[in-house]
């Protein structure tokens, strides 16, 4: 109707398949085929309400000559948003200019005159002044990033991937020509080798962590189901695989580690996300190794959701500057699933920051003891596990998002607030996207929801605490000074 109203006729690309009852692009190969029956010079809309894997469309339009919009849907139960920004973000990684557009229902104002101008023009800028690339840092700041820039290039840091390319997700695979420069390395491991250590971990040892977690207070919503409930036996896989984990990080000498997890393990194993959530924790089961030794006693080992490597570098980063300033290390990534007006207050435009399955105890309102473990949907997780889900407590927060543009590594980053909502919110906002995982209420500084969506190229994004507002922007000014010490482009975004 929005095209057609703007006087433009619309084709669909690829067929409805009656026999999937779909008509989305459901392999790479599939996307190629549709492309190659595509003018190359037409204009292209990627319209999407759901989560999506961007290397189905990825190679077509690298090759394709026309103009490109990407446009999604607004909403937490039908997270079109999420498949688009990681698109848009892996579209900038490859070079290949697109514009972007998002709606509630595609009639207001913003998203018709975004439109009229890109089927006018071919092109559409949005409002980006949030974003400064001149800045200054205060020198004890500098001072500081100076020294963990020379530690990390002369110690040079090591980041474990468990099997590049999750999901699709071509712009979270860092090339190793812009990561080597920073003093970081790939180990590259294999699920397949994760999946035989969790097979040699004792039963008794995955029951133990299990038991650790219910004497720390965690509740876990048990049943007997395996199909459709969260049971014992599913949760004690988890412990095996996080003892597993544990031990391969130490074995490598890895500074941080990133299990995909939904493509291969996902058919051998329940969930990796308690594992991951765990992980993350500088409170944590302690495991120890072949020689009586506890792995990093109060430390977490740093884990990046999805083998997101872009996320793995900037939480090594963020790792050391906050350990530097004395505070709080544990970090996570989450989705930007949505955004919505607070309901039932006061609080104005609040985004629901909602990972898909864990989080650190530490960024949960009571730790340990307000968070839950439910089973992960079907859908998803055939082999069930256990979520590690908790509301965010309230406090200042540091985002962040590496990238790759230009061949070169960016870094934006800003501060925010995660907000306490009402009860009654904050269940209509897990009712509206996906109640089993953990949610962050963010607000962040100086950026509205159309300049963050305009700028962000990422689905996900890198957040971590702070004491205060005034310890937030430290860390955050000194994260900086360190990113560009380390030869990445850093850009403060509303601060």
């Amino acid at each position: 109707m929005a095209l057609s109203n703007a006087g433009a006729e619309s084709i669909r690309a690829h067929a409805f398949n009656p026999d999937r009852g779909h008509g989305f692009i459901a392999s790479q190969r599939e996307g190629m085929d549709v492309f190659r029956d595509l003018s190359p010079d037409a204009a292209i809309i990627v319209a999407q309400s759901a989560w999506q894997y961007s290397h189905h469309v990825l190679p077509g339009l690298i090759h394709h000559n026309g103009p490109i919009l990407t446009v999604a849907n607004w909403s937490g139960q039908w997270p079109g948003l999420v498949g688009m920004l990681n698109l848009n973000g892996s579209l900038t990684k490859a070079g290949v200019p697109y514009a972007t557009l998002w709606s509630e229902d595609f009639t207001d104002d913003f998203f018709l005159d975004g439109l009229r101008t890109w089927l006018q023009t071919d092109a559409l800028q949005h409002q980006v002044n949030h974003v400064r690339d001149d800045f200054e840092v205060p020198n004890y700041l500098v001072n500081v990033a100076q020294v963990l820039a020379e530690k990390i290039r002369r110690d040079k840091l090591i980041l474990g991937v468990f099997d590049e390319g999750c999901m699709g997700m071509f712009n979270a695979i860092i090339p190793d020509h812009l990561l080597h420069p920073t003093g970081v390395f790939k180990e590259r491991l294999s699920q397949s080798a994760l999946y035989y250590e969790t097979t040699q971990v004792s039963e008794y040892e995955g029951r133990d962590v299990l038991e650790w977690l219910e004497a720390r207070g965690m509740q876990f919503e048990f049943g007997e189901d395996e199909a459709t409930e969260l049971t014992r036996n599913q949760v004690v896989w988890q412990g095996r695989m996080y003892v597993a984990a544990v031990r391969m990080a130490d074995k490598f000498c890895c500074d941080a580690i990133g299990i995909q997890y939904q493509q291969g393990l996902k058919d051998l194993l329940p969930a990796s996300d308690l594992v991951e959530g765990l992980l993350n924790n500088s409170d944590r089961p302690p495991i120890l190794d072949k020689e009586g030794r506890e792995i990093k006693p109060g430390q977490p080992i740093i884990h990046f959701n999805e083998v997101d490597e872009c996320s793995g570098l900037d939480a090594l980063l963020t790792n050391r500057v906050q350990a530097a300033l004395g505070l709080p290390v544990e970090t996570t990534l989450h989705d930007v699933r949505w955004g919505d007006e607070d309901r039932d207050g006061d609080a104005g435009f609040v985004w629901v920051f909602e990972i898909s399955g864990a989080t650190p105890p530490a960024h949960h309102v009571d730790g340990f003891a307000g968070s839950v473990g439910y089973r992960q949907p079907p859908m998803y997780f055939r082999l069930g596990g256990s979520t590690l889900a908790g509301v965010a407590k309230p406090g200042s927060i540091v985002w962040s998002r590496i990238f790759i543009e230009g061949d070169a590594l960016h870094m934006d980053i800003g501060t925010g607030q995660a907000l306490a909502l009402s009860k009654r919110e904050t269940q209509r906002r897990l009712d509206a996207t996906t109640p089993q995982w953990p949610i962050m209420h963010a607000q962040l500084d100086g950026i509205d929801r159309d300049k963050f969506m305009a700028r962000h190229k990422a689905n996900h994004v890198n957040v971590v605490y702070a004491n205060n507002a005034k310890s937030a922007l430290d860390a955050a000014l000194c994260r900086a000074a360190l990113a560009r010490a380390l030869g990445i482009k850093v850009h403060l975004c509303g601060i």
